[in-house]
């Protein structure tokens, strides 16, 4: 049994201030109007570090610094891939806010996100975002379904 398997490295930020989280209106998914965190793929010879900088710069207009690791979202595809999703957080961030063609970006109150049309199981990353408790949110494919569980 080979010890290495085909990975598909992304990333995703939660940007915050003091009372506000930068939200994506994601375009071209099944979620109509759903709110997730930007991010996207590592490209060949980049960092980790730079890889979300770079899609954040792409997908909002800001330049992040400092970005922390603070855990992962990943399950394995049906072909044997895994995909996993760096999370990261940062409230370090210049530059002004500007949509792209990956949807529309715009800052929310952090106390009204909850009632938001968040998708993609954003509610349990925030656990991993906002705590200490849990690091890895991973999905298992159980009778031809996904279920996610959080891990600490």
């Amino acid at each position: 049994m080979s010890r290495k398997s085909k990975v598909e490295l992304t990333n995703m930020c939660l940007i915050y201030d003091e009372n506000r989280i930068l939200v994506q209106e994601k375009v071209g998914t099944k979620y109509e109007g759903g709110l997730v965190f930007p991010g996207g793929h590592v490209e060949a010879e980049e960092s980790l570090r730079d890889s979300v900088i770079r899609e954040i710069k792409e997908e909002t207009g800001l330049t992040i610094s400092n970005p922390q690791p603070c855990g992962f979202k990943d399950w394995i595809e049906e072909d044997g891939t895994r995909y996993l999703v760096i999370l990261y957080k940062t409230n370090q961030f210049t530059g002004n806010l500007k949509s792209s063609d990956e949807g529309k970006v715009f800052w929310v109150e952090r106390e009204e996100l909850e009632s938001l049309n968040l998708i993609w199981n954003m509610r349990e990353l925030l656990e991993i975002f906002d705590t200490d408790t849990y690091s890895e949110f991973f999905f298992k494919l159980e009778n031809g379904e996904y279920h996610g569980e959080l891990l600490g």
